[in-house]
């Protein structure tokens, strides 16, 4: 039998092993470092002077101090010292000061996207696909600058589609863009903006496969989670797929 379990290398107790709760307490230990795994940061490149017990952070490449040499691996502020915990494939994380769910993959963590277009959602028409790019700088202490853009395939049916994508409150929006991957049906054209302003990032956009609009706009804040809305002009939709991306600025504030 193994001395180490295969997935999360938790110690086993051997048998007639003394100090057994010895053994049984560092893997109890282990699991609660990496079981519903949410880390402070994914790109603190030096570890704070004071960390609180049980912090964790995904240490970027190139990080220095008690992190340099663990790229990648989970940093762990366990019983006074560092730990470092190598991910397997697949492993997920939630990173606090990003707001963003990561998974790791073909020896990195990258932003989690997700395909879900088996059928469709009869409150939104259909989430074909969904992915979100982010680019960020950070302090050392967790205050962020991202800017991020989200896609979303949005199935067309009815007088009107809201998005599962949301503009994020305290976002400031410049663009949402549109394309229409899949010809439209039963409308002449849609509109692309907001339940209370149905045009505010195009109107009387295309239907054919190709089109496409870059809908800029001054830069908007944004106060509660909003969707986007693509209204159906002329008739209800029938058919067709669009593609939408929202390109915004989000601020994080400090985190420790």
């Amino acid at each position: 039998m193994s001395e180490m379990t295969a997935n999360l290398k938790l110690p086993m107790i051997a048998a007639a092993q003394a100090q057994k709760h010895v053994t049984h307490n560092e893997a109890l230990a282990l699991v609660d470092l990496v079981v519903q795994l949410s880390v402070i940061s994914n790109s603190t490149g030096i570890p704070p002077a004071e960390p609180a017990e049980g912090v964790r952070y995904i240490v970027p490449v190139g990080a220095s101090g008690a992190f340099a040499g663990h790229d990648q691996k989970v940093a762990a502020f366990d019983a006074g010292i560092w730990r470092y915990l190598a991910p397997s494939e697949g492993w997920a994380a939630w990173v606090q000061s990003a707001g963003v769910m990561q998974v790791f993959s073909g020896g990195a963590w990258g932003s989690f996207s997700s395909v879900s277009g088996l059928g469709t959602d009869p409150a939104t028409g259909g989430l074909a696909f969904q992915q979100e790019q982010t680019v960020l700088s950070e302090t050392a202490h967790g205050a962020q600058s991202q800017f991020i853009t989200k896609e979303e395939d949005l199935v067309l049916s009815g007088s009107s589609v809201d998005s599962t994508i949301l503009i994020p409150n305290r976002a400031i929006v410049f663009c949402v863009s549109t394309r229409t991957v899949e010809a439209v049906s039963g409308a002449s054209s849609y509109d692309c903006g907001l339940a209370a302003e149905s045009g505010k990032f195009g109107g009387s956009l295309g239907i054919a496969v190709g089109s496409n609009n870059a809908g800029v706009i001054g830069p908007s804040a944004f106060y509660s989670d909003t969707p986007i809305r693509l209204k159906a002009n002329g008739g209800a939709f029938t058919a067709g797929k669009v593609r939408i991306a929202l390109h915004y600025f989000l601020p994080v504030v400090p985190q420790i």
